[in-house]
This record gives structure tokens, sequence and C-alpha cells, in this order.
């Protein structure tokens, strides 16, 4: 059974910085994609950053390039994105997802969902 949990979520300033993890277990981690989504209230969701873990290669929304990094570590089976540069607009709940199922990183279509994780930027 496909499990991710996340953690890390929490009230950061704008000027501060927080990383979000993400453990994946009973899933196949190599050479697949995981990637962080974001949902605000009354927004849509939206995909944030995403990594393909069979080579490294990261993806990131417009929105977030040169303020996220995604990461991961293929021997805890954990993907990370750090948020070092937030902003009060980045104020949302978290996901992470597994395996897109059309092998594209950037898609929002994956296979599986963690519960998510609130994460609040005031200034």
């Amino acid at each position: 059974q496909v499990q991710l949990v996340e953690s890390g979520g929490g009230s950061v300033q704008a000027g501060g910085s927080l990383r979000l993890s993400c453990a994946a277990s009973g899933y196949t981690y190599s050479s697949n994609c995981m990637g962080w989504f974001r949902q605000a209230p009354g927004k849509e969701r939206e995909g944030v950053a995403a990594i393909y873990t069979g080579g490294g290669s990261t993806y990131y929304a417009d929105s977030v390039k040169g303020r996220f990094t995604i990461s991961q570590d293929n021997a805890k089976n954990t993907v990370y994105l750090q948020i070092h540069s937030p902003e009060v607009e980045d104020t949302a709940r978290y996901y992470c997802a597994a395996e897109s199922r059309s092998g594209w990183c950037t898609s929002d279509d994956y296979n599986y969902w963690g519960q998510g994780t609130q994460v609040n930027v005031s200034s």
C-alpha cells in the first residue's frame, strides 16, 4: 500500500524559510516523478515543483522559480521542498504526489497523494 506523509508545514514570516518533507513508502520510488502541489482557499490546485527521481531533473512553476527548491534523498525515499524566499501569496495547503500517470513530471495527474501540510506566510 502506497503512503505519502508530508511534514514541515507551519507559520513563517516573509524573509524566513522552511522545508517541507514527503516520505514515501510502499512505492517504487526510482525512475518516476514526485511533485509538490498547493491549494489556497477559493483557488484551484496548482503544481509548484516536480522532480524526476531517476535522474534528478527538476521543474518549477514560474511563480516559485528562484524561491523554492525541490530535492530528493533516494536512500530515505523522501522528497523535499525548500521554501527559502516565502511570500504571503505562498500561503496554501501543500500536497506531495507520486507517479505521474502520463510520465511527464509537469502533469497534474498523479496516482498517489499525501494528506497535505499547511503553510502560512505572514508579512
